[in-house]
């Protein structure tokens, strides 16, 4: 299988970036399996066709609209996720969107997709999560585990070092 946890979101935009921190939070804190690989998308669009296609699963991490309270926590998995990104939050969300209407139209799409983001507070230009924002970087770190565990990927825990 080819798994790949993808974070994206511009992280010089406060809340916009907490895909990116989210998947550098799983990267941390838990010890892959080979067949699972963490990519920090950052605000890439099509350059991401090559490292996507012919992915078993996809997970993508983001900040999301959904009308919801700042910081509320959102899984949404297969179908619901390119309709998702169709209302845009930032210029990225477009190029997502492209990328998998172009694996889709290649005839090489995600055999799964999911998607775990977080309503974000502030779009403001800035390098920090507002605080809101950032609790709730290890719920979705937590989501993406049990993501993976309910499709027979189970991650260990990295061991702290004193």
């Amino acid at each position: 299988m080819k798994i790949v946890i993808l974070g994206i979101g511009n992280t010089i935009l406060s809340d916009e970036g907490v895909g990116v921190h989210a998947a550098e939070a799983l990267r941390a804190a838990y010890a892959l399996p080979e067949d699972v690989e963490v990519i920090d998308g950052g605000t890439a669009g099509m350059e991401l066709l090559d490292p996507l296609a012919g992915v078993d699963l996809l997970l993508v991490l983001d900040a999301v609209k959904a009308k919801r309270a700042p910081g509320t926590v959102v899984c949404l998995t297969g179908r619901e996720v390119p309709v998702f990104f169709r209302s845009k939050l930032s210029p990225h969300q477009v190029s997502i969107c492209d990328v998998l209407a172009s694996l889709e139209f290649a005839g090489d799409p995600p055999k799964d997709l999911v998607l775990i983001g977080c309503e974000p507070l502030s779009l403001e230009l800035g390098t920090e999560l507002t605080p809101t924002v950032a609790e709730k970087v290890p719920e979705m770190v937590a989501t993406a585990v049990a993501q993976l565990a309910a499709r027979g990927i189970h991650l260990s825990p990295r061991q702290a070092t004193a």
